[in-house]
């Protein structure tokens, strides 16, 4: 397992033990970074306005569209370094 994929796997788990919960707008960073990480580009259809919650996870996992996994994890693991200090 390459070093950035097991720094990964540790902000990951991390993420579920911070100190404080953190805003939405964060939240929805790190939901986007995760996604695109791990699955790539955003796919399927954008979710109708009648699920705001589905709608707004899809919009921040494709403002990631074209970011490469490694640059993805790279970010989210900065992230999640920053949401412990």
């Amino acid at each position: 397992m390459s070093d950035l994929k097991s720094q990964f796997e540790i902000a990951v788990g991390d993420s579920k033990n911070l100190p404080e919960r953190p805003d939405n707008q964060t939240m929805l960073k790190m939901y986007g970074l995760y996604k695109q990480a791990t699955r790539g580009d955003a796919s399927g259809t954008r979710p109708g306005f009648t699920d705001m919650v589905g709608r707004a996870k899809w919009d921040a996992w494709n403002e990631v569209k074209g970011t490469s996994a490694d640059d993805a994890m790279k970010q989210y693991v900065s992230l999640i370094a920053d949401l412990k200090d």
